[in-house]
C-alpha cells in the first residue's frame, strides 16, 4: 500500500466533533504527509540493508568476526558477492557487491557496492558504511549508516540527504536513530526495525520540519506499523500523523491538523 492511495481515501473518513479540516486542508496535510513518510523510507531502506549483517558479538576477534560475517551474508542473499580487506592494524571491512540487474533485497532490487568498515574490537566496536554507491530500485541511496557498540556507549544511527525520488523539486534529510530493546539490543535487522529522529522536507510548499517518534517497520513494507510524526510545517501549522496496528495486515494512520477533528485512514498491507 502506497501512501498516495491511502490518503486519497481521507475525505471519507473525517469523523464527528471537534471542526473537521476543510478539503484543502486535507489536501495540503496528504501532500505534506506524503513528502514525509517517502523521506522517512530513504531512512528505513538504509537501516534495514545495515541489518542484513549482524551485529558485532562483544569479546571476539575483529577478523574472526568480520570472515563469519563474510560467510554468512552470501548464504542469506545469494546474489551478492561479499569480500574483505585489512584496512591497517585497527580496521577492516566487509565490501558487499550488488550486480547491476535482478538482485533482490528484502523486496528491493539493488545494485553496486558499498564497504561496511569494522574499526575496533572485543572491548569497542565502531561500523560504518557509505551507502551513496548503493542504487535501490533504480535510485541512488543517499544515506549513511553506522553503529557503535560494547562499552558503555551503544548507538545504531542512518543519516539520509539528498533529492526525494519519485517527488521532484523535493529533497530530505533524516537523522535516525534506531530503537533499543530492554537488553540493550538494536532492534534491527530480522524482520522488525524501529527508529526515530528529527527529518526536514523541502518542496513546493517550503520546508517542513519533522520530529519521528518510534516508528515500528516490517522490513519490506513502506508504511510503518506503529509511531509518530510531528510535522511543523513552512506555513506555520501543526500535523500530527500517528500510525497504529488494528489487525494482522491491517492498520489505521490518524491524521490531526492543528486542534481539529482528526482524520483515520484505514491501511491494509
Amino acid at each position: 500500500m502506497r501512501i498516495p492511495t491511502c490518503l486519497a481515501l481521507v475525505l471519507l473518513s473525517t469523523s464527528c466533533g471537534r471542526e473537521p479540516p476543510s478539503k484543502e486542508e486535507i489536501e495540503d496535510a496528504r501532500a505534506r504527509v506524503d513528502l514525509a513518510v517517502h523521506a522517512a523510507h530513504q531512512a528505513r531502506t538504509a537501516l534495514e540493508l545495515l541489518g542484513l549483517l549482524p551485529v558485532y558479538t562483544c569479546g571476539e576477534p575483529r577478523r574472526t568476526f568480520v570472515g563469519k560475517v563474510t560467510d554468512g551474508i552470501q548464504v542469506q542473499v545469494a546474489c551478492v558477492t561479499a569480500t574483505t580487506e585489512a584496512r591497517g592494524d585497527a580496521s577492516d571491512a566487509v565490501v558487499l557487491s550488488f550486480p547491476e540487474a535482478h538482485c533482490s533485497v528484502n523486496g528491493h532490487t539493488v545494485s553496486g557496492q558499498s564497504a561496511f568498515i569494522y574499526q575496533g574490537g572485543e572491548e569497542r566496536m565502531d561500523v560504518f558504511a557509505d551507502l551513496r554507491g548503493l542504487k535501490v530500485d533504480g535510485e541512488s541511496l543517499e544515506a549513511k549508516v553506522g553503529y557503535g557498540t560494547c562499552g558503555d556507549e551503544k548507538r545504531f544511527w542512518t543519516e539520509a540527504a539528498g533529492a526525494l525520488p519519485g517527488r521532484a523539486g523535493s529533497s530530505y534529510s533524516v537523522n535516525g536513530r534506531v530503537g533499543l530493546r530492554e537488553d540493550g539490543l538494536p532492534l534491527i535487522g530480522g524482520t522488525t526495525l524501529v527508529f526515530d529522529g528529527p527529518a526536514e522536507v523541502t518542496g513546493p510548499l517550503g520546508t517542513d520540519h519533522i520530529t519521528l517518534s518510534e516508528l515500528q517497520y516490517e522490513v519490506g513494507e513502506f508504511l510503518p506499523k506503529k509511531g509518530e510524526a510531528l510535522i511543523s510545517t513552512a506555513d506555520g501549522r501543526r500535523m500530527k500523523v500517528t500510525f497504529s496496528e488494528v489487525l494482522w495486515r491491517v492498520g489505521k494512520v490518524e491524521v490531526e491538523i492543528d486542534d481539529k477533528e482528526p482524520v483515520t485512514v484505514p491501511i491494509v498491507r
